[in-house]
């Protein structure tokens, strides 16, 4: 299914800021049944879009079109959502007004309700950014959501991995072409220099020394970081990457009117049967985190991917080992009574 949009209008964000003719993109997979119980949200992680992430949607697979109805919403700051990139005055520049995860999860659902009638998913999964995101969805909606699936995200962005953030941040905004707060020309070095930052987080100190980046197609480790870190973020639109750094600096799933600030309240009120997945290896998203998480929630499991691959196991390209770890607990999550 090609690109749709839902026309969300004037949206009053959680900022107090109006943002307006806010576009949210979205894609399909299979059919909605005629009970509206077949709905899986697969949501996007940082920097990525749909098309990025449709890979893990198959036939026969967990995410399979031909038992489900699967909505991928792209994340707002990912350049098919209203974002930097696409923004016009006077809500450009700097003055680009930021969008919380809460604040996408409540157009999200708009969206789903009004332009499919849709009222309850039948699991809300994703990874990273996406995680977070399926974690607002069980949070903020718990009447709606039957299962949670979480993978290497958290509820809340730990003070480690804001530090995290910082540093990549320091680097993208350290480029010659960043002025008053925006990006004036392409900062080509920037974000080469992010991808090399973001490469020494992303994967694991095992990853490096038993030379994993080989399954990658990659000759050196110096290739591997060409290829695959400098040659992701070159890609991307380095405004949009701020905001994505921002909505994930501010993720919580109890900073909200609901919640104030109460994270285990929050964690409380999830009635989703969950399975929370970190990787053991994960610098960032780590498994104690995750573990005092599935603590405070009453239908919860911690299932950790015992990988080398640190933050990556969760998203398994090139690698088929944590890809089947991953999709047999969707598989076994799907078939449980919700």
């Amino acid at each position: 299914m090609d690109t749709q949009f839902f026309d969300a209008g004037a949206v009053v964000l959680q900022s107090g800021l109006t943002h307006r003719n806010t576009r949210l993109a979205y894609q399909t997979h299979g059919t909605l049944n005629a009970e509206r119980s077949n709905v899986i949200l697969w949501l996007t992680p940082f920097g990525a879009q749909h098309g990025d992430i449709e890979w893990m949607i198959g036939p026969g697979r967990a995410l399979d079109p031909t038992r489900y109805f699967i909505v991928t919403p792209d994340l707002f700051g990912n350049g098919l959502s209203s974002s930097p990139s696409n923004a016009v005055a006077p809500a450009n520049g700097g003055r680009w007004p930021q969008f919380t995860f809460a604040d996408n999860v409540r157009i999200q659902r708009r969206m789903l309700q009004e332009t499919f009638g849709i009222e309850r998913i039948a699991l809300a999964c994703g990874w990273s950014m996406g995680g977070m995101q399926a974690y607002h969805w069980a949070a903020l909606f718990p009447e709606a959501v039957d299962r949670l699936a979480v993978i290497c995200g958290a509820a809340r962005t730990s003070p480690h991995n804001q530090v995290f953030l910082e540093g990549v941040k320091a680097t993208l905004t350290a480029d010659v072409n960043f002025q008053d707060g925006r990006f004036t020309g392409f900062p080509e070095r920037g974000l080469r220099a992010m991808g090399r930052v973001y490469a020494g987080w992303a994967m694991s100190q095992t990853f490096y020394r038993d030379e994993l980046w080989r399954q990658t197609g990659c000759s050196s480790v110096e290739d591997y970081l060409v290829s695959n870190w400098e040659g992701n973020f070159l890609k991307r639109d380095p405004n949009n990457l701020l905001a994505h750094i921002w909505t994930w600096q501010h993720g919580d799933i109890s900073a909200n009117e609901t919640f104030g600030g109460d994270l285990k309240g929050a964690l409380g009120m999830i009635r989703a049967r969950a399975l929370i997945m970190p990787s053991a290896t994960d610098l960032y998203f780590q498994v104690e985190d995750n573990r005092r998480e599935v603590a405070a929630m009453p239908h919860a499991e911690l299932r950790v991917i015992p990988s080398d691959w640190g933050h990556r196991a969760g998203m398994p390209v090139n690698n088929p080992v944590d890809c089947a770890f991953i999709e047999a607990a969707l598989r076994e999550l799907l078939a449980s009574v919700p």
